[in-house]
């Protein structure tokens, strides 16, 4: 008999105080689904504070219809506006107690980390990122915030690092330090 896939579902959210990206995905094995991707809109809510319970019951009711047991989470970005970070952080901060206090596992992936998880390129543009979801899930993303597919790409980046070639291996600071902790991969030009 052969050997059971793992299946388990990951919320990607891509935090912010205006939109808030979110995106379920369904791992079986090593096949990825879309469940649910969208965002939730916040610009009507007028003080911070109640944008931010919106982000916590909202969330919570996103994993209790989803049942996710995994959450990836964009890493707020260092910007100019301190004010902007803050929010930003809070935010963040918010989506994650939501997240725990449902029992979620939860990772944090850099902007960067995720573009280049998806598309191979740090650099890449939202629209870029996009494009290589649509390929890799096999849908057609329609138009609308890019914020929901910067949550699904968060969701990918978490399924790529716990399961990818890479998964569990050390991340080194040159190739000195792999090379000595790795001395069967060094090979001789005769």
């Amino acid at each position: 008999m052969g050997k059971q896939k793992e299946t388990y579902k990951i919320l990607g959210v891509d935090p912010g105080t205006n939109l808030l990206g979110y995106a379920v995905l369904e791992v079986h094995g090593k096949k990825l689904q879309l469940q649910t991707m969208g965002v939730i809109r916040l610009k009507s809510y007028e003080d911070h504070m109640t944008k931010l319970k919106e982000i916590f019951l909202q969330l919570q009711e996103i994993i209790e219809t989803y049942l996710p047991t995994k959450m990836s989470v964009e890493a707020p970005f260092y910007g100019k506006n301190v004010q902007s970070m803050l929010k930003l952080g809070r935010a963040q901060g918010v989506a994650m107690a939501a997240a725990i206090t449902m029992g979620l596992e939860i990772q944090e992936y850099s902007p960067k980390k995720i573009k280049q998880s998806v598309t191979g390129n740090g650099n890449a543009s939202k629209e870029q990122v996009a494009a290589m979801l649509e390929g890799i899930l096999n849908i057609k993303i329609t138009t609308g915030p890019l914020d929901a597919t910067d949550a699904l790409a968060a969701a990918v980046t978490m399924f790529n690092q716990s399961s990818g070639p890479l998964a569990g291996k050390k991340n080194y600071k040159n190739w000195g330090s792999f090379l000595k902790e790795n001395p069967n991969k060094i090979s001789k030009l005769k």
